[in-house]
Formats: structure tokens, C-alpha cells, sequence
């Protein structure tokens, strides 16, 4: 009998443990086993013929997934990716010294001006380590009028994204539902101004 209480106290310390490790993301799996991210599969199968033109190189998940719980930065303050749950979300972490992440950020500002709103929000990350003032001065100087500013000095949010979907360098955009899902990524810049992108983004907000 001890032998049997034993066994299902170590049951239900390593059920604790998985539930604390999946913590890190928007949401974990029903008791039923199904993913909650279930709905996001149609959509992603929605999303996948309109991966064309300018946003072609957009990988659609399969079979998606939670995203990952991003901590991020907004005037010092910490955010965090799960807040905005409710929105579908374009994640873009982007830095001053990379070239085409400067040539995106007018694009991704249209987005926002054009779609922004309680169903829709652009998150563009900033991750200068060294002059943080830098980012704000571009953002001023080419115009960003839509755009929250957020950043990251540690660069973690970038490592955690890393660690949870393909990543190969900056620009990275990633695409999450309003359940929390992540639905695509792509990797290096887009015309986020292109009819091809509104048509997308558009598909991936809940009527």
C-alpha cells in the first residue's frame, strides 16, 4: 500500500513539474490530450495559400503551436508576449545595425496604421545593447508613427524565440494568433505594405 502511495505522489510531482515547465508559453494541453491550439490549424491551413508575392518566404506552421511567452520592455517596464493574448500579434525583433531591419520598419509602421487596432497589433522588438537612445532616433527620423516602442537590452527575447521556432537571423517576424498560437515565421524582411501582407494578416484576425 505504501509502495502504491509512493508511486502516485511521484506521479503527480512530475505531472507538477511539466505543467511548471510548460508555464513558459501562452498555454499548454487540455487534459483530453488535443492541443488547445486547434482552432489555430485551420487558420494556418487558411494562411497557407496566401503566403505569396512580397510575403512568399512566410513559413506556415503545420501544425501549430503555442508561442513562446516573450519578455520585452516598454519604457523600462516589462511585458510579456501572453498580455496580448486576445490580439492576433506580428512579433519583429529587429536592431539599428541591421540594414534590412532599418528598410522594414516603414512597412511594419503602415501595417500597424492600416490594421492596428483591439483585433491587431505590430510588436516591433528592438535589440540595440549599447546606445539605447540609437533605436528611438531612427524610428523618429524615418518617420515610425504607429509603432509602440519595445525593446530588449539583454537580447533573451531573442534566444527564446530561437529556442522555440526556426530562426537563422534578424529581421524575424512571427506571426501569432489570438488564442496564442504561433502560425508562421519568416526569416529576413518583407513588404509588410503589400497588398499580399494586408490580405494575411488580414485572414489570421477572428471575425
Amino acid at each position: 500500500m505504501k509502495s502504491g502511495t509512493a508511486q502516485l505522489i511521484g506521479m503527480l510531482a512530475l505531472a507538477g513539474l511539466g505543467l511548471a515547465a510548460a508555464g513558459g508559453f501562452y498555454a499548454t494541453r487540455g487534459a483530453s490530450g488535443n492541443s488547445v491550439c486547434s482552432a489555430a490549424k485551420q487558420t494556418a491551413a487558411r494562411l497557407m495559400p496566401l503566403a505569396t508575392g512580397e510575403i512568399a518566404a512566410l513559413r506556415v506552421f503545420d501544425d501549430p503551436a503555442p508561442a513562446p511567452n516573450l519578455i520585452f520592455f516598454a519604457d523600462g517596464a516589462p511585458r510579456r508576449l501572453a498580455e496580448f493574448k486576445g490580439k492576433t500579434v506580428l512579433v519583429n525583433l529587429w536592431a539599428t545595425w541591421c540594414i534590412p531591419c532599418r528598410a522594414e520598419m516603414p512597412a511594419l509602421d503602415k501595417l500597424e496604421g492600416d490594421l492596428g487596432g483591439p483585433k491587431f497589433q505590430v510588436v516591433a522588438i528592438n535589440i540595440d545593447q549599447r546606445n539605447l537612445q540609437k533605436p528611438r532616433d531612427f524610428l523618429q527620423e524615418v518617420g515610425i508613427k504607429h509603432l509602440a516602442y519595445f525593446n530588449d537590452q539583454s537580447v533573451n527575447v531573442f534566444q527564446d524565440l530561437k529556442a522555440s521556432v526556426p530562426v537563422e537571423g534578424l529581421p524575424v517576424s512571427l506571426l501569432v494568433g489570438a488564442d496564442g498560437c504561433g502560425l508562421g515565421v519568416i526569416n529576413g524582411p518583407a513588404d509588410w505594405a503589400s497588398a499580399a501582407a494586408s490580405t494575411l494578416v488580414k485572414a489570421a484576425i477572428p471575425r
